[in-house]
């Protein structure tokens, strides 16, 4: 019997580019908290979830939530958020997803 699931390379992981992308945004997320002291609990109050979210979210539990929500989290702490896409440089190749904080 054939497979027909495409075989990723060793070192890539199923949905790599997203988890880098919400862990990146979660850096900044923690960044604003600790800038502004912010608690747990009034950063939870701020971007409309549950206290345990915001801990889970800051130990590295980020399948939890959308990329989108991230964003909203982000904003709510007054910050723009802009998102740009462009042609990839090489073509045939898969574009890819990166995170660049201004």
């Amino acid at each position: 019997m054939m497979s027909t699931k495409k075989k990723l390379p060793a070192n890539r992981l199923p949905n790599a580019d997203e988890y880098q992308l919400k862990a990146a945004l979660i850096v900044q997320l923690k960044r604003l908290m600790a800038e502004r002291e912010v608690t747990q609990t009034e950063a939870a109050k701020l971007v409309g979830v549950k206290q345990p979210k915001i801990s889970k979210l800051l130990q590295g539990q980020f399948k939890l939530v959308s990329v989108e929500k991230l964003l909203r989290m982000l904003a709510a702490f007054d910050q723009d958020v802009e998102i740009k896409i462009k042609p990839h440089r090489k073509r045939g190749e898969g574009g890819r997803i990166t995170f660049i904080r201004a």
